[in-house]
């Protein structure tokens, strides 16, 4: 049963990014052109301060899934339901210490932008804040659920959810938009979307799992081994947040609301295209904590590593290839005038994203094996470098400055000093991961070479050229990277997915 969950719950991963991708691509078009720029920027520039305080998990929710498929492996039943209570007790404090941050956050919305921001912009940013900062700590004690059913590898539930989800949120919202509500109205259906969701969580576990919470003995002992194994997850969240919040932040206070949207499009691109990767792995850490505790060999451990790799490659270099050929004309018919820098700095993204997305198995392995320290310290070290880049990028060159400082230290971090130490101290095969990426990239890259040219000869100037050439492109794509890009055993998965309704044999 496991095993098909996994299964079903990458395929499910990737009909939620369909999804995702639908929704990007048709409503968001539509919602700017409702709220206009400066209200988008100013709901994203809200979202990206708030999102500080996520870190707040202090990677409590990733050590649930990772100690809760430990003691399953394990056959301790009331050591989980004991961990459960430990953690509902911890997430209700933090809960409380999110509702203070927030208020403080709250009563300095002026302070912090008032020099950019209008009288009315800083009272709906006010707003805004006070249902974020709601919607944020009620998600702490409720959160504990989702995790719980990851945990148990139950993803069909919870993808199927998600698609339920993303689907009437996007309903409600063209109706709301569509009678003029703006900014305000968008926090409100996702904290009550949110809500709903987290009571569906609830009820699944009870029900279904029969999940208990004990309160009788709080373990002290087991609280310091989490919170040890927590603090370098806690410490890669920080480095995220430094990554993908500051520089709406920086610009928020340096150029105001109309530079925020630009950037804040690009991420929204940019998170599209990690969910790409993360639909495959996102489902492994309880596997990989299973081998960890079973004693799995390095070469094992180096063929998951392998497989997903090259399973994420062939996803994003078709991407990649994609959006450096057509990107400028997708950005220019998708988002309108006033947005055309968002196509440099999403390629910045894309570019410098590559080789971290096609080894995110590497941070499950390393969380499995509670081994985060290093790279935590290193991000957070390589992260604190570029907040200082993004300042004084940001202030020079914008939104493109902001997205160089972020990029070069994605390359530096991941591309370089992350390989040498999976090599060296994690025993992963990377020349053997690098001799296959290798093999499956002529055509990305012919194809890419090819495709600049001929647009560059032969503008496109609409929707219906636009679609020709994606289409034209991907038919010859396609069909070449299946035949030289792919091993006989992908194309025997793929082939394998079709025939079985969609099942994929990792």
């Amino acid at each position: 049963m496991a095993v098909n969950q996994i299964k079903a719950g990458v395929i499910l991963n990737y009909v939620v990014i369909g999804l995702n991708g639908l929704v990007g691509l048709l409503y968001t078009p539509y919602m700017l052109r409702m709220m206009g720029q400066s209200e988008y920027g100013l709901y994203s520039l809200v979202a990206s301060v708030i999102a500080y305080m996520t870190i707040m998990d202090f990677g409590f929710g990733n050590a649930i899934v990772r100690y809760t498929a430990k003691f399953r492996a394990e056959g301790k039943s009331e050591e989980q339901y004991s961990m459960f209570g430990m953690f509902a007790i911890l997430y209700s404090v933090i809960g409380l210490l999110a509702l203070i941050g927030g208020a403080v956050l709250y009563f300095n919305v002026e302070n912090l932008f008032g020099d950019t921001m209008t009288v009315v912009e800083v009272s709906r940013a006010k707003t805004m804040m006070a249902i974020m900062t709601f919607n944020l700590a009620i998600s702490f004690p409720m959160g504990i659920y989702g995790s719980i059913i990851t945990a148990y590898e139950d993803f069909v539930f919870q993808k199927s959810l998600n698609i339920v989800r993303i689907v009437l949120n996007t309903v409600v919202m063209i109706c709301l938009l569509h009678f003029g509500y703006k900014a305000v109205a968008m926090v409100v259906v996702q904290t009550v979307f949110n809500l709903l969701t987290f009571v569906a969580n609830y009820i699944y576990c009870k029900r279904k799992l029969s999940i208990r919470f004990t309160f009788s003995k709080f373990r002290w002992g087991f609280l310091k081994e989490v919170a040890i194994y927590s603090f370098w997850i806690f410490l890669n969240a920080i480095m995220d947040r430094i990554y993908w919040s500051t520089g709406q932040f920086v610009l928020g206070v340096v150029s105001g609301t109309a530079a925020v949207a630009v950037f804040a499009l690009a991420i929204s691109l940019e998170n599209i295209y990690m969910s790409f990767s993360t639909a495959v792995v996102g489902v492994f850490l309880p596997r990989v904590s299973g081998m960890v505790a079973k004693k799995a060999t390095d070469k094992e451990v180096s063929d998951l590593f392998v497989k997903t790799g090259r399973i994420q490659y062939a996803i994003l270099a078709f991407i990649l290839s994609a959006f450096i050929v057509f990107g400028r004309q997708f950005v220019a018919l998708w988002a309108g005038d006033g947005y055309s820098e968002v196509y440099t700095i999403t390629l910045l993204f894309f570019v410098s994203l590559l080789v971290p997305l096609i080894q995110n198995m590497g941070i499950t392995i390393l969380q499995a094996r509670n081994q985060m320290r290093f790279r935590s310290v290193l991000y957070i070290v390589i992260a604190s470098v570029s907040f200082v880049g993004q300042i004084l990028l940001g202030k020079w060159f914008g939104a493109i400055g902001c997205a160089v400082s972020v990029s070069m230290a994605l390359i530096l971090g991941q591309g370089v000093i992350m390989n040498i130490y999976y090599k060296h101290k994690q025993r992963i095969d990377i020349v053997r991961f690098w001799v296959e990426i290798v093999k499956m990239s002529p055509v990305p890259v012919i194809m890419t070479i090819v495709g600049v040219w001929v647009t560059s000869r032969h503008e496109i100037s609409g929707v219906i050229d636009f679609v020709v050439g994606i289409v034209v492109f991907t038919s010859a794509y396609l069909p070449m990277f299946w035949h030289f890009g792919l091993s006989s055993e992908e194309r025997n998965m793929v082939a394998r997915m079709f025939r079985r309704r969609g099942s994929l044999a990792l």
